[in-house]
């Protein structure tokens, strides 16, 4: 029998509630409608596990992880290269794309996801060109809310209100792993006539490319919060949303807190 967790017990029962069929909201959360059938009588009580207290989104009076910095840093990895899919027996698989040439990221990713779920497994899953952090547990819905059917730029995507707490407190780990995840530091070059002699300038600048607007916003309002200036870079396609920085100060000021890939 699959155990199902309580975000999607309670997000079922709300779809319901707005008017949806059983069977619309069975297929679109794949869960059984036999499940969804008891919930409408009434919310079973959490598995055993949850009540030992190991997911802090899960209890009576709800919570936060409590490794927010690593939480952050992992929120921005998932928003930009990671998913999260149901297995079987009601089970979740968070997964992160890091690409190849950077094994210090891989190793970040692995840390983060141990920090905020010590309880699971974590194991890295070589594929062509880059590597799949993968964390199993059936509470990644509950910590990574953002989940949901389709791609993550064609839907919408906010912050919970305990989520906005965290990256309150931690904005640059948060920053950093959104770029680790979907930006890179580069080094543009240009030349200038001085004297009659054209000379070669080279100036680093930090850029972040994502399909969505919601999270171009919050990379944007994160960016504004540690007064770090940013503009919107060329766009390659209209639905491709590029952030540039590239003022000397706040270059500086990223080199600090994140730095280039590794």
């Amino acid at each position: 029998m699959c155990v199902y967790d309580i975000h999607t017990r309670k997000r079922a029962l709300a779809l319901v509630a707005e008017g949806r069929s059983q069977n619309a909201v069975s297929k679109e959360l794949g869960v059984s409608r036999a499940s969804i059938r008891s919930w409408l009588v009434r919310l079973e009580p959490l598995p055993s596990v949850v009540k030992r207290g190991q997911c802090v989104r899960c209890q009576p009076q709800p919570g936060a992880p409590s490794a927010p910095e690593s939480y952050a840093y992992l929120l921005g990895l998932y928003l930009g290269d990671g998913c999260v899919s149901r297995q079987h027996r009601g089970n979740y698989s968070l997964r992160i794309a890091c690409a190849d040439a950077w094994p210090g990221l891989i190793d970040a990713c692995v840390d983060a996801i141990r920090a905020v779920r010590p309880e699971n497994s974590v194991c890295r899953v070589q594929c062509q060109g880059y590597v799949a952090v993968t964390g199993w547990s059936i509470h990644w819905p509950c910590l990574l809310p953002q989940h949901g059917a389709g791609k993550k730029h064609e839907r919408r995507i906010t912050t919970e209100t305990w989520q906005q707490e965290i990256l309150d407190r931690y904005p640059w780990p948060f920053i950093r792993g959104l770029i680790h995840s979907d930006g890179c530091r580069i080094t543009n070059w240009t030349t200038r006539l001085v004297a009659g002699r054209r000379k070669r300038y080279e100036y680093p600048r930090y850029f972040f490319t994502n399909k969505s607007g919601d999270i171009s916003k919050l990379f944007t309002d994160a960016l504004d919060r540690v007064g770090v200036e940013w503009t919107h870079g060329r766009q390659r396609t209209r639905s491709v949303k590029n952030i540039s920085v590239a003022r000397r100060a706040s270059v500086a000021l990223m080199d600090v807190h994140v730095g280039p890939k590794y």
